[in-house]
């Protein structure tokens, strides 16, 4: 059984540039062979899809609302995904999860939470004006 924890999470003030990194680590599995993703939920609001990274960290996908501030990584050596989110807004104010797809990257709908099979509990990010 793959266990993911997430990290990093905390109130940051847009005023002082509005940077974070969340961190996922993660136990019981062959992590260097997950797909691995970001995926954010909001007050009353469905989960979205953030990021994504293949098994090699050469291909990622990203949300539009997040293209240009938030930065995906991996480090297998650590079996750990990372967050960098730069330029945060309030709008990026959500609960943040971490998720793991035993799967190929080729033809895997990345967006899509039904294709994660592992998730963290979250880590709350709240940005403040």
């Amino acid at each position: 059984q793959v266990q993911l924890v997430e990290s990093g999470g905390g109130l940051v003030q847009t005023e002082t540039g509005g940077s974070l990194r969340l961190s996922c680590a993660a136990s019981g599995g062959f992590f260097s062979r997950y797909v691995m993703a970001w995926f954010r939920q909001a007050p009353g609001k469905e989960r979205e899809f953030v990021a994504a990274i293949n098994w090699g960290g050469g291909s990622t996908a990203s949300a539009d609302s997040v293209k240009g501030r938030f930065t995906i990584s991996r480090e297998n050596a650590k079996n750990t995904v990372y967050l960098q989110m730069n330029s945060l807004k309030a709008e990026d104010t959500a609960v943040y999860y971490c998720a793991a797809a035993p799967s190929s990257w080729g033809g895997l709908r990345v967006e899509s939470t039904t294709e994660y099979k592992y998730w963290g509990q979250g880590t709350q990010v709240t940005v403040s004006s």
